[in-house]
């Protein structure tokens, strides 16, 4: 019996990459414009080079951007990338197609909800709250409770506890098959590979279940419980 359903957060339930991608761009041109002597091109390569250091919630990529160009930040250019990131940031970040419809009838059907995000506390919790779902949930376990990321069972048994449940009543939802549908499976949860988000191409989810939209998890727990 399915008495839970616990979502990662980025490319589940937000088109992170999206958003990310949007939001770079937007801050490359505002550092152009305000007299950053680089190409678009060599911008772009150089940031994506701190990323892959640094991982992609890395929150000084600007400051190290500049750093490593000038010597020092320059805070005109800085301002100016940092507030056209943030307003195409907020711009982008929306929900997948019939998120909140499919949240708000798991609701109905008496699903305790929860979130497993690798993002730190704050960003994990600044993304849900911008998209109006810090109220929806009655868990979420970011990078900061356990320490860990995802394969890695803690964060699965944090969540797991805290909502009371045994691993076989949770549904894990998610994009990535090596981080979510692995780390749920070797707790012993059912799983649903979020193909709507993947962006790696995955072949072989190994999700017991795959979506193409999310409001096909009604029908997921409809089996499960009728089959249960």
């Amino acid at each position: 019996m399915i008495k839970a359903v616990i979502f990662d957060l980025d490319n589940t339930l937000v088109d992170f990459m999206k958003m990310k991608g949007e939001a770079i761009d937007a801050a490359i041109r505002a550092m152009i414009d305000a007299g950053l002597e680089l190409s678009y091109d060599e911008v772009k390569q150089r940031i994506d080079a701190i990323y892959k250091e640094k991982g992609i919630e890395f929150q000084y990529v600007f400051d190290s951007l500049l750093a490593d160009i000038f010597d020092k930040v320059n805070h005109k250019i800085l301002s100016a990338g940092v507030v056209a990131y943030r307003r195409a940031r907020e711009a982008a970040l929306v929900p997948y197609p019939h998120v909140y419809i499919t949240l708000y009838e798991l609701l109905k059907m008496g699903m305790k909800l929860a979130v497993i995000s690798d993002a730190p506390s704050k960003e994990a919790w600044l993304r849900l709250t911008y998209l109006n779902m810090h109220h929806i949930f009655d868990v979420v376990i970011t990078f900061d409770d356990t320490n860990e990321r995802k394969p890695h069972p803690a964060p699965f048994i944090l969540a797991l506890n805290r909502l009371d449940i045994k691993p076989q009543e949770a549904l894990m939802v998610g994009d990535w098959a090596e981080r979510d549908i692995i780390g749920a499976k070797q707790v012993g949860m059912k799983t649903v590979f979020a193909r709507y988000g993947d962006t790696f191409n995955t072949g072989v989810s190994g999700g017991d279940y795959e979506a193409n939209d999310i409001q096909e998890l009604i029908g997921f727990i409809k089996k499960e419980n009728s089959d249960g």
